[in-house]
């Protein structure tokens, strides 16, 4: 990743602040978009100029188009062309099905997909420029797995899934490689702040047949793998990394025991 120029957005927290962090180290510089504090951006800013490594934070409101264009603009400038665009930024509510308003439905699919649509089409002229280039888009596992409530936010990590899949066909003739990657449970602030003193990370860890709740570095690792030359034979495929979460099928017990009863007893052979 030396002198490579990156911009990700929602580098403000959680999964893209660790990202950014992770390409800084690799010797990337970076454009951190951040939509509403800077703090968390301005401090990821800080430690990867102190690597050596250029940084500036740009905000920018996803629910607007305009702002999405700017954002664009700025951070091109700033890195004079771009290498890699990982579009991370993502919000995500949950309500009742019969409660959920249209603006709630509007501001989810205009910040989750139209904003990573129209900054990739921004981007793109650039990216073709730099060729061969990369996008990394953050979906979910709620694209696959369903959850009570989460109606609105499995759809927009949904059509992130099927959007990466089919435009990845079409910018991989133009030297453009797009992938997607779904994270299980990983660890984030908003998790902290919302739960408090409930959030058990042990007991969470129960479930997952890695023994741990990922953290964001296990996902900019992977992210860092998409990007790289490493990677140059994937193309529109969606990653999931979740510890082992969508491995285990639900109502089948605890995946630690020993089964107590078999199947195929009088017709597969040697049982």
């Amino acid at each position: 990743m030396q002198n490579k120029r990156v911009l990700v957005t929602g580098a403000g927290t959680g999964i893209g602040r660790g990202v950014a962090l992770e390409f800084g180290r690799e010797g990337a510089d970076v454009a951190l978009h951040y939509s509403h504090s800077d703090a968390g951006a301005k401090s990821a800013a800080d430690e990867i100029r102190a690597m050596g490594r250029n940084a500036e934070v740009f905000q920018a409101d996803f629910t607007t188009t305009h702002e999405v264009s700017r954002l664009a603009d700025e951070a091109l400038a700033f890195l004079g062309g771009l290498d890699i665009l990982i579009n991370n930024a993502g919000i995500t509510t949950n309500a009742p099905f019969g409660e959920i308003t249209m603006e709630q439905w509007d501001v989810l699919y205009h910040v989750n997909v139209r904003a990573a649509m129209l900054l990739t089409q921004k981007c793109m002229p650039a990216l073709v420029e730099s060729k061969p280039s990369s996008i990394v888009n953050l979906t979910s596992v709620h694209a696959y797995h369903g959850m009570t409530e989460h109606s609105i936010y499995a759809g927009t990590k949904g059509a992130i899934v099927a959007y990466t899949r089919e435009l990845a066909i079409e910018l991989a003739q133009k030297g453009i490689r797009l992938n997607a990657i779904a994270p299980g449970w990983i660890a984030v602030e908003n998790h902290f702040a919302m739960f408090g003193e409930d959030l058990d990370l042990e007991a969470a860890a129960y479930n997952i047949p890695a023994g741990f709740v990922g953290e964001p570095r296990d996902v900019a690792r992977l992210a860092m793998f998409l990007a790289s030359d490493d990677a140059r034979y994937i193309v529109g495929q969606t990653i999931v990394i979740d510890g082992g979460q969508m491995s285990v099928m639900p109502n089948t017990g605890d995946f630690r025991q020993v089964r107590e009863w078999t199947f195929g007893k009088g017709y597969v052979p040697g049982i």
